[in-house]
């Protein structure tokens, strides 16, 4: 005899009912302090919401920043952020976990922890030990430079080397995470895979291409998206570094939300920066998905 469909559902909540209960207090988290935020973030960007000055101006602000000079540079450097630290983190990130994927364990640890360092360290504490490496007097990075005898550079100073120099250091903020989350991947994978490759006569780069790397592609993805929302969320390094200069070469849209928020009082217009920039990683994100979804297994 077939049970009811409405006994079904009850016995079936209270079967589920311990599972309910543990999941409540991150979806109360999660409507709190984000789902609620977004909503109340658009529905400040409608307003001209300032200090004392609250008015509806609709989708004011959103025409004004799509025509605005500074936020457009700022959305390509953030891009330029994007482009630069992404495909750097994951390629370094994957080369040091295949080099020392195969070492002993003392090694091992010992990169993994020289390189996850700056991931549990302040990028306040890093940002001032790069801005001391980057100094064009006695840092030393003009060091190394002048013995191969190249001139000194003004690494923060440059409009055409200060978005390049600033890259580098959130790559070494970043590449941390990625490089476990490879080793831990690597680690998941059969060693039948390769012990049959061996048998076929497979090199080494074979084996790395047709079976490491096509098993990697789901660690792949979560490093690529990752990525790209960490790069998208560049601020202490160009907050404290360069201040968005020289001449806006480095500003990115989070340092100029923070500016028009905390510096000029303009919530409504910083509100809709904040939505732009949701906007924009979401897009690339999807992107990255519909890129590699037919070949990850989930």
């Amino acid at each position: 005899m077939q049970m009811p469909t409405k006994a079904f559902r009850r016995l079936r909540f209270r079967g589920d009912y311990w599972g309910y209960f543990f999941i409540a207090p991150f979806a109360l988290f999660f409507l709190v302090f984000e789902v609620y935020p977004m909503i109340r973030a658009f529905y400040i960007s409608l307003f001209d919401y300032g200090l004392g000055n609250q008015s509806w101006i609709g989708l004011d602000n959103y025409t004004y920043l799509l025509k605005d000079d500074v936020f457009i540079r700022s959305v390509v450097n953030t891009f330029g952020f994007v482009a630069g630290t992404v495909p750097l983190t994951f390629i370094f990130a994957l080369f040091v976990a295949s080099m020392i994927y195969k070492k002993n364990k003392y090694i091992s640890s010992f990169f993994r922890g020289a390189f996850y360092l700056p991931v549990v360290t302040s990028q306040v504490i890093l940002s001032l030990v790069w801005a001391w490496i980057y100094n064009p007097v006695n840092g030393m990075a003009n060091y190394m430079l002048s013995g191969f005898g190249i001139e000194p550079v003004m690494w923060t100073s440059d409009s055409r080397v200060a978005l390049p120099a600033l890259i580098i250091i959130v790559v070494t903020f970043n590449v941390g995470q990625p490089i476990i989350l490879f080793l831990a991947a690597m680690g998941n994978i059969s060693t039948d895979y390769y012990e049959a490759a061996d048998l076929d006569g497979a090199n080494g780069l074979h084996k790395f291409w047709h079976i490491t790397m096509p098993l990697l592609k789901p660690t792949s993805l979560y490093i690529l998206v990752m990525s790209t929302i960490w790069a998208f969320q560049t601020f202490v390094v160009v907050q404290l570094m360069t201040g968005g200069g020289p001449n806006y070469a480095t500003s990115t849209i989070m340092y100029l939300l923070y500016n028009t928020a905390f510096v000029y009082g303009k919530l409504g217009m910083a509100s809709a920066m904040g939505i732009l920039i949701t906007a924009l990683i979401s897009v690339v994100a999807f992107a990255q998905f519909k890129l590699m979804k037919s070949d990850v297994e989930f």
